[in-house]
């Protein structure tokens, strides 16, 4: 539970960080990747983000040893609160009435997983089959790449109406759902005695290459959406997707069992199924004003 909290407000923090560095570069496009990693590998904040999710990367690995798929992605649903708050406080984005009621439907529903948990008394697995992996995870990958690319063709056109990034949530969503499964299936390697024995466990497996693809294209996909729109939206988006992909296809790949307790699983179900209901009902055009970037001063003639 420590180590999934401490995931939420890694990931939390690393996202605004990166989003507030995005404000103050020039527009990126993920037709141009090399120009947009050179950009954000010179931004000292954004550079911050990065090792605050990449801190949070390995708390995720603890939780996935310790915690059944679908009771940690509730728990990581829960940790959409704590971005929201910092998205208002260090990037001054603004915040809709409904948008506060969803987060108070948040918080009971964390209330409602967390009551669901029993230390010990859930099963945790440790494998899956490779056929069923790659079959859920291609067809997931290339309709994340089709989805995103589609909301590109559809912002570039001007008379559009301003996007809260529920297309690119979504397709980003997929790719980090099957990253999301790539990490599980990392940690259950990383079992075996002998840190050779583990490395070349491991590299025979799918999962590292999985890592890769949605590493590589996650990054370009997220920072050119992430740009566009407003955190506290085009966040809770992907996380729901993520969440939901997570929590349904990987339980069902990796084996695992839901709590056997009619109440306990009432309340987890129930508990995720709110915090997800309650995120797409998210508006899909965005009324909100964006936080304008800091002027420049011009250089005197």
């Amino acid at each position: 539970m420590a180590a999934a909290l401490l995931a939420n407000t890694l990931y939390s923090l690393g996202f605004v960080l990166e989003k507030r560095a995005l404000t103050s570069l020039p527009e990126v496009s993920i037709r141009q990747p090399a120009r947009l990693l050179r950009l954000v590998l010179g931004s000292p904040l954004w550079i911050g983000g990065s090792l605050a999710l990449a801190a949070g990367f390995a708390a995720q690995l603890v939780v996935y040893r310790t915690l059944p798929i679908a009771a940690a992605q509730g728990i990581f649903v829960s940790g959409l609160v704590l971005l929201v708050l910092l998205s208002a406080r260090l990037l001054g984005e603004e915040t809709s009435g409904r948008e506060r009621y969803a987060l108070g439907a948040i918080l009971l529903a964390l209330l409602m997983v967390v009551l669901s948990l029993r230390e010990g008394s859930d099963t945790v697995s440790q494998d899956a089959p490779y056929p069923l992996i790659l079959l859920v995870c291609v067809p997931s990958l290339a309709a994340g790449v089709w989805l995103y690319a589609s909301a590109e063709r559809r912002t570039r056109n001007r008379h559009r109406r301003p996007t809260t990034g529920v297309e690119y949530g979504v397709a980003v969503g997929l790719l980090y759902g099957v990253s999301s499964l790539a990490i599980k299936g990392v940690s259950s390697r990383l079992t075996t005695h002998g840190i050779g024995g583990a490395v070349l466990d491991l590299l025979s497996s799918p999962y590292p290459y999985l890592l890769l693809f949605t590493g590589v294209f996650g990054l370009v996909m997220s920072q050119a959406a992430l740009q566009r729109c407003r955190a506290s939206l085009i966040v809770p988006v992907c996380t729901t997707v993520t969440s939901l992909f997570t929590a349904v296809l990987g339980t069902l790949s990796f084996g695992e069992a839901l709590p056997d307790e009619p109440l306990r699983l009432a309340l987890l179900v129930a508990g995720t199924a709110l915090a997800v209901a309650v995120l797409l009902t998210m508006p899909k055009h965005d009324t909100a004003p964006q936080p304008s970037p800091p002027a420049k001063e011009l250089a005197s003639p």
